[in-house]
């Protein structure tokens, strides 16, 4: 949690040690009588350091609580930053709070942590802002009057966390609907995101404002920082999640909700004054023995302790820059997948331009120019939602979703740009091949029929989108192969399931990336098999 607040430092310091008291003592048990700078030892496997500094640069107080009641479960570290601002920010104070796990071995994965009681009791005692926005423990309703300042929030370049708005359904009334779902759904949001609940006399006023940026419906979306009004690129960033999602269960909805804004505050950049901050290294004290060898004894452990948790911190640096290599890789992966069917997709729209105008010039030539200049229809049975696609299932006659409908549904809450359309051309464009395939005139695999359309065939998908084969290394690997291994009927195989490697790219532009996984059995049971549909699977690049 990083935030700001118009409050000088030693008012914010003050209010922050006050809190934290009240944290460790009425809601962790902690005896806090006797706190001092330097390391406190509050409990067996629980300790409290407290470094401040005050100069030129500025001036800081810094708390780092470290517990490890428990053996084999880790340590979990907890730290409380303050630290005065500077001209540039017109001196405002900050306020930073981190809660990490450390493993008890590199070999275990870190145990998430949930949002921890210190950021409410902080954000409830100090007025603090994001930007122009208030960050508050509660949501706040946006009325008509209030539309024009969040906005100006929303589109605030100085603005770090997401802004996150949940509409209000028709018929419903505010306040009841505010407790019984949207409370619950902002469970986790506490000092990660502002949070707004839109109230329905407002709603027309707001998504007028905001056309290509609308929520409404009981839905909730979550607007990112950088919000551009007049761009309708710019709103497949912003995600929305939708009423069915919310109402099927607000506790799984409040997860979902949670992971983006987590995932920028690991991410983004510190603000200076906090990210100029020197490394926190307290010496544990050792204990006053009469002998010399019971110092030497009481040093070695005290020497022991900076090591573990030098260590600690080690692994933790390695965890993330590892994350960091994969997320650019990721992202490297995805600018030439990108580009490469960017490419692709120009040469064929500049062939259709010069087709389309060919037949304009055509039916200019014959007086039709009612025709030739007509506006196309805009397709209408497309699915609103991928629930709504796996409802229509049985529209395709030579096609079976036997995958987990779940994982395909919960895109919903995560789905940007134009993945919902592509999902739906794809199988369309699936079932078309799928007949030609258990015709024997499909001509080749799937990859070939999209490069080498039929002139009847009504349906498109880019072949650059098709891959037929997994990596070797995806093949070798027991753990990404039976990932990718799923449901088929007994007359596709008596298992009842098949390691698939043929699949379609939906979508990219963030962590999810779907994918659609199939298996042509064509020649054989007259159907094409879709055995997944939803987030990219595990790979050396995920």
């Amino acid at each position: 949690m990083v935030v700001s607040t118009t409050q000088d430092f030693v008012t914010t310091s003050a209010e922050a040690d006050r809190q934290l008291h009240r944290w460790l003592g009425e809601l962790k048990r902690l005896d806090t009588s006797a706190l001092d700078e330097g390391r406190n030892e509050l409990a067996e496997g629980v300790t409290l350091d407290h470094d401040a500094a005050a100069g030129r640069r500025g001036s800081y107080s810094r708390w780092r609580l470290r517990e490890s009641r428990q053996k084999n479960r880790g340590t979990w570290q907890s730290t409380l930053v303050v630290r005065s601002g500077n001209r540039d920010d017109d001196r405002r104070t900050w306020l930073q709070v981190d809660i990490e796990h450390h493993p008890a071995s590199p070999d275990l994965r870190p145990i998430p942590a949930n949002t921890p009681g210190i950021a409410k009791l902080l954000l409830d005692a100090i007025p603090a802002q994001d930007g122009l926005a208030d960050v508050t423990t509660e949501p706040k309703f946006i009325e008509p009057d209030d539309v024009e300042e969040v906005i100006e929030e929303l589109c605030d370049q100085d603005r770090r966390l997401p802004i996150v708005i949940a509409s209000v359904p028709y018929g419903q009334d505010p306040e009841v609907w505010t407790q019984k779902i949207v409370e619950p759904a902002y469970k986790h949001l506490t000092g990660l995101a502002v949070v707004y609940v839109l109230r329905p006399e407002a709603q027309t006023l707001f998504n007028t404002t905001l056309d290509y940026h609308r929520v409404f419906g009981g839905g909730i979306r979550t607007y990112l920082p950088g919000v551009d009004p007049a761009w309708q690129p710019d709103a497949q960033r912003h995600l929305v999640m939708s009423r069915t999602t919310l109402e099927a269960s607000p506790r799984r909805a409040a997860t979902i909700l949670a992971a983006l804004p987590q995932r920028l505050a690991l991410r983004f950049p510190l603000p200076a004054p906090l990210d100029t901050l020197p490394v926190q290294r307290t010496r544990p004290r050792p204990a006053a023995h009469g002998s010399g060898l019971d110092e030497l004894r009481a040093e070695n452990e005290t020497l022991t302790k900076m090591l573990t948790e030098a260590e600690q911190r080690e692994n933790a640096n390695a965890d993330a820059l590892r994350d960091l290599r994969q997320q650019l890789q990721i992202a490297e992966e995805q600018e030439f997948e990108a580009a490469a069917e960017n490419q692709d997709l120009y040469a064929k729209l500049k062939h259709a331009e010069r087709q389309v105008r060919t037949l304009q010039i055509g039916l200019e030539r014959t007086g039709r120019y009612d025709l030739a200049h007509a506006p196309a229809d805009a397709p209408t049975d497309v699915p609103a939602t991928f629930a709504e696609m796996l409802d229509r299932m049985n529209e395709f006659t030579h096609l079976r979703f036997t995958g987990d409908k779940r994982k395909a549904r919960e895109l919903d809450a995560q789905s940007i740009g134009n993945w919902l359309e592509v999902a739906w051309d794809a199988l369309c464009a699936l079932d078309d091949y799928a007949a030609a395939s258990a015709a024997g005139t499909a001509g080749g695999d799937f990859r070939y029929w999209c490069a080498h359309l039929p002139d009847d065939c009504e349906h498109l998908f880019p072949a650059g989108k098709v891959k037929m084969k997994e990596s070797k290394t995806v093949g070798n690997r027991d753990d990404w192969r039976r990932e990718r291994t799923f449901p088929v009927p007994q007359a596709v195989d008596p298992g009842k399931r098949l390691f698939m490697e043929a699949h379609l790219r939906i979508g990219g532009g963030n962590m999810v990336s779907p994918r659609l996984y199939f298996y042509d059995d064509g020649p054989n049971t007259g159907l094409v098999y879709v055995g997944y549909l939803g987030p990219h699977l595990t790979n050396t690049k995920t």
